[in-house]
Parts: C-alpha cells; sequence; structure tokens
C-alpha cells in the first residue's frame, strides 16, 4: 500500500542513481560564473542557487532564511540583477554570471556597501547583512532610487527582524554618494 503512495514523478530514496550521485536524483550539467570564478558542476535539477553556493562551493555569506522568497536574506546578483536565490533552480542559470557577498569586494578592499554598512552600524544580528547588501548593490545599479523613500520601497523585499533599517538607509545613500 505505500508504493501507491508514491510519487512517481520522484526519484525514490533507494533508487541506485540517487544512492550513486551522493543521494540526489539524475544530474544535469550547469556551468556558470560565481563571484569570477567559472564552475562546471552535475548538480540535481532541483538544487537552488542557494543551495549551489552554500553547500557546494562553500561560500556560506549567502544566508539561508525563510527559504521561501519572503524575507531577502538570500539575494544574490545574477547577471548584476538582485535576486532571491533560495526560488532560482540553478539549471536555470547555464551561463549566468552569480554574484555574492564574498565577490563583491575586490582585492582585499571592502565594497562601497559593505564599508557604509559597517560606518552606519546598518546590522544587528547581521544575519540578513549580506542579502541586504547584495540587494542594495542591484539597487544601485538599477539607478531608480533617488530618494530615502524611494531606498525603503525598493528594498522592501529584505527584512531586517533587528529594525535597523534607519541604518540600512543611511547606508545606501552613503554609498550612492548622497549621504
Amino acid at each position: 500500500m505505500a508504493d501507491s503512495l508514491a510519487d512517481p514523478g520522484f526519484d525514490s530514496p533507494n533508487d541506485p542513481a540517487r544512492r550513486a550521485n551522493g543521494g540526489a536524483g539524475a544530474g544535469i550539467s550547469v556551468s556558470l560564473k560565481v563571484n569570477g570564478t567559472s564552475h562546471a558542476l552535475t548538480l540535481d535539477p532541483r538544487t537552488t542557487i542557494l543551495d549551489l553556493v552554500r553547500e557546494h562551493l562553500e561560500l556560506t555569506g549567502t544566508k539561508k532564511g525563510c527559504d521561501q522568497g519572503q524575507c531577502g536574506a538570500c539575494t544574490v546578483l545574477i547577471d548584476g540583477r538582485r535576486v532571491v536565490s533560495c526560488l532560482t533552480f540553478a539549471v536555470m542559470c547555464e551561463g549566468a554570471e552569480i554574484t555574492t557577498v564574498e565577490g563583491l569586494a575586490v582585492n582585499g578592499a571592502l565594497h562601497p556597501l559593505q564599508q557604509a554598512f559597517i560606518d552606519h552600524d546598518a546590522f544587528q544580528c547581521g544575519y540578513c547583512t549580506p542579502g541586504q547588501i547584495c540587494s542594495a548593490a542591484g539597487l544601485i545599479a538599477e539607478g531608480k532610487a533617488k530618494t530615502a523613500e524611494e531606498i525603503r520601497e525598493l528594498m522592501s523585499g529584505n527584512i531586517c527582524r533587528c529594525g535597523a533599517y534607519t541604518n540600512i538607509v543611511a547606508a545606501i545613500q552613503q554609498a550612492m554618494g548622497r549621504s
């Protein structure tokens, strides 16, 4: 009777192909660039960008928050656009350039946003900070935000449970050269 409840669209945990691939289903080849480094990987097609960077590439700056795309803690840049990585499958990003918070610094020098977050104490617990910084980098590149109100509106997908919003806006304004 238990077999009648199994969904034929999913591999059984006892499937030899899944066991041979470290517990994953059939692998799909994906080539992409993360923080300037090219990677050719064979991944379970259900692997998200979040899991790719954290578990496969061991870049743990990107945080897993709600795992439902609602908090923004996992925000990364994909081809310069801010994206919640927990809802984005890696196979959808073939050939893409992904930038995590670790990839924003250049030659050991902090990105202006990273420095501004320090200058303005724009974090308390720090858990949301990598997603906030990546989202702010995308926001600045978009060039749409001119005022503090526009920054708040366009950053509304990134939640800070500690309530450091005033300092986050001030940090973004500093990085934009509008402090």
